[in-house]
């Protein structure tokens, strides 16, 4: 998608902020998100025994106000342009669905949240004949990560040329261990602070694929055999965890117990995928999708 200007914020395709006829006063939410503490009560002394502490949903409230002069109806154009946002069924009657928040600040790119719009609110309609209509905007961030507005992606193949014998010149001493080829092995760059959850797509036909994170040995591995043209697609988000086959078969059952999804990570910085299968052509393919997450905006 298009960069954003500086101090600009767009709602599932309604721009806000400069240089558009939605002006933005100010913006809440942006700092930490509010905690969900599991501290324990210490029942026989002061005190209390700390326990994990969890992020909860980071709420973004927006105060803006429509301003269009002497165009009473462009300003109602825009109001209800907001409304259908909010009101889209595909993600407000969808489990698990949700839109994307995207706004950018000075000395940064495009970042953008995940979450549901849940306010959209015209606190006065007294002006609305002179085309300004002030607003209250609230934005729940389910996942109170900032991630990139560009996703990354590594593709790997399983190609059967050049995995046996010896390559000339030889050098001596030889040895006979066994090395992972380039075309199973990626290199997936995380340029955030936190840990990004993968999305992984594996095309047959294979059998067995096994999914390795060098730096950390985590795991995927599915006991399962893709035909020519058939694909699984495994999910590690919190709360859309799913492997799929074709995009509707249910595979959750033929992934082996050491695949963790919700520890399944690509960590900052540079890090190593490696990737094997049985039963492959040149055809077979490993896709890798990710988006670098940050604590901060």
């Amino acid at each position: 998608m298009a960069e954003l200007d500086e101090w600009q914020i767009e709602l599932a395709g309604v721009l806000l902020g400069p240089g558009t006829d939605i002006l933005v006063g100010e913006v809440e939410g942006l700092g930490a998100p509010d905690l969900r503490s599991q501290d324990v009560e210490n029942p026989v002394d002061d005190g209390a025994f700390a326990g994990v502490d969890l992020y909860g949903p980071r709420t973004i409230r927006i105060e803006a106000g429509i301003r269009t002069p002497a165009n009473p109806a462009r300003a109602l154009d825009l109001l209800a342009q907001l409304q259908r946002t909010a009101n889209d069924p595909t993600v407000r009657k969808s489990p698990g669905a949700d839109a994307a928040l995207r706004l950018r600040w000075p000395g940064r790119t495009t970042r953008r949240l995940y979450g549901r719009l849940r306010r959209v609110e015209a606190t006065s309609t007294t002006s609305t004949l002179h085309g300004w209509i002030p607003l209250d905007v609230e934005f729940a961030a389910l996942d109170p990560r900032f991630h990139a507005d560009d996703a990354s992606t590594v593709t790997l193949a399983l190609s059967a040329d050049g995995l046996g014998g010896f390559r000339a010149p030889l050098i001596a001493p030889l040895t006979t261990g066994v090395a992972i080829p380039d075309e199973r092995r990626g290199w997936a760059a995380n340029e955030g602070d936190l840990p990004a959850w993968p999305s992984l797509r594996i095309t047959g036909p294979c059998t067995n694929p096994r999914i390795r994170h060098v730096e950390s040995g985590r795991v995927i591995e599915l006991v399962a055999s893709l035909k020519a043209g058939e694909y699984a697609d495994i999910e590690t988000r919190p709360g859309t965890r799913w492997a799929l086959k074709n995009g509707t078969g249910n595979l959750a059952p033929a992934l082996s117990p050491a695949s963790r999804l919700d520890t399944f990570t690509i960590p900052p910085g540079t890090s190593e995928l490696w990737w094997t299968a049985r039963d492959y052509t040149n055809t077979t393919r490993l896709a890798v999708t990710w988006r670098a997450a940050y604590a901060a905006l």
